[in-house]
């Protein structure tokens, strides 16, 4: 008679005690997935905070004037940006105008119009060179990109449009294969796999019934790819687009290869100059007391600058989504 009873709290007890460990293995679960989560959050402010106190010596001594004072002069101590932030921009804005014109086509080719035997070879061949060491690409750009860039591109260029108003100053200078117009081919070759690597991802998510929705209702390729893949894969393109443009803007060897490495401001780009990365690498290990400071300097602009790209990226999309009511 009493059995049931017995049994019945029994299995009540059993039925808490799991509900309990669940419980426990939830807020353990919780606990360690938040930590992995803020220490993300403290190795970024940590990196902020060192580089600021380890450059406060160069922001003390010159100010806000620090970012566009044309000046790096190690003797006597009188250090600017201006032409550091210059070449580290224009390089990457090159870059990107080649790169994404040239990604988006790769990405659009593999996901739409690629034949099925052929998809996967050239998939595996773009993320080959997107794991190719940047060391490789400057080396390549050195020895075999500037002497071709020299004697079939600038000469030629620097003979047609050399000469014509308004656009001519833009390629004179020295035709020896380096400059800023080098540094930002070389980039592209870099950028162009990471962001049509993202690219392809992203396409390859959106539904097949949104596209064979459009397909029946007699959309063109183009016309499926801009009005069903691009707004719904808008994020995600614009996130490939920002890692290419932080891959480029922190470039180090690849650039420091082919930029000519000259603190002067470049008046072409056939020019050569200099970027934060490049400055940083050629001078970093002979630097001492407030040059050391100085180079803390470029690396917290850096790091200010790419923060900033990142947040008119996101201001962008959530301007987007708002135009689209979402």
């Amino acid at each position: 008679m009493n059995s049931q009873p017995v049994s019945l709290e029994t299995g009540s007890a059993s039925m808490v005690s799991i509900a309990r460990r669940q419980r426990l293995q939830d807020v353990f679960f919780h606990r360690i997935t938040q930590s992995f989560s803020l220490l993300v959050l403290v190795a970024l402010m940590g990196i902020i905070v060192s580089l600021f106190i380890n450059a406060w010596p160069a922001f003390q001594k010159f100010g806000a004037n620090f970012i566009w004072y044309v000046e790096w002069d190690i003797i006597n101590e009188e250090f600017g940006a201006a032409i550091a932030i210059v070449g580290t921009l224009a390089s990457a804005g090159i870059a990107l105008l080649i790169a994404v014109p040239l990604a988006f086509g790769i990405a659009l080719f593999l996901t739409e119009t690629c034949p099925t035997w052929l998809r996967r070879p050239l998939g595996t061949a773009v993320e080959l060179l997107a794991a190719v060491p940047s060391i490789i690409y400057g080396m390549f750009g050195l020895f075999v990109f500037a002497p071709l860039f020299a004697d079939y591109v600038q000469v030629p260029l620097q003979n047609v449009l050399g000469g014509m108003p308004l656009i001519g100053f833009l390629f004179g200078g020295s035709t020896n294969g380096f400059g800023i117009l080098a540094a930002g081919i070389v980039l592209a070759f870099m950028v162009l796999p990471f962001v049509a690597a993202v690219m392809r991802d992203v396409f390859e998510i959106v539904p097949p019934i949104l596209r064979e929705s459009a397909y029946g209702l007699g959309c063109t390729t183009w016309e499926v790819v801009r009005k069903v893949v691009l707004p719904y894969t808008q994020k995600g393109v614009v996130g490939g687009v920002m890692l290419g443009l932080g891959r480029a803007l922190g470039e180090t060897m690849a650039v420091t290869f082919v930029i000519g490495n000259a603190n002067r401001m470049p008046t072409s780009l056939f020019s050569p100059g200099t970027s934060i990365a490049s400055t940083l690498a050629n001078e970093f290990g002979e630097a001492a007391d407030f040059h050391i400071s100085a180079l803390f300097a470029l690396g917290f602009l850096l790091f200010v600058i790419t923060f900033i790209v990142l947040g008119f990226a996101k201001w962008m999309l959530v301007r987007a989504e708002k135009a689209k009511g979402l």
